[in-house]
């Protein structure tokens, strides 16, 4: 199951050096409903390699702000506490994977 990413423990699990994919989402936005259960998935396939979880942009906003998040979903990969690649709009489970085990 993907973690659930809040202003509160971001920026600790961002800086814990493991592998981060942040899901910037909200509830209206009907392509990041269906990123959910693909988030979920690479969640549940990478284990404890990486840290992997959604961050709701209408009850958060210490990202938003930060990373200038315009536009959702967009997908946030941290390695060793930096951005290493920001993606914009639904993205396929293969592309996760792919981006994420090359970083684990």
């Amino acid at each position: 199951m993907a973690l659930e990413f809040t202003d509160q423990n971001v920026n600790e699990i961002i800086e814990s050096g493991k592998p981060v994919l942040i899901d910037c989402w909200a509830t209206w936005c009907g392509p990041c409903v269906r990123m959910s259960p693909i988030i979920d998935e690479v969640a549940q396939e990478l284990g404890d390699k990486a840290a992997i979880g959604k961050y709701n942009i209408d009850e958060q906003n210490d990202l938003t702000a930060q990373y200038r998040i315009m536009s959702i979903p967009t997908i946030l990969i941290f390695k060793d506490g930096k951005l290493v690649e920001r993606l914009a709009g639904s993205q396929p489970k293969a592309t996760l994977l792919e981006k994420m085990n090359a970083l684990v």
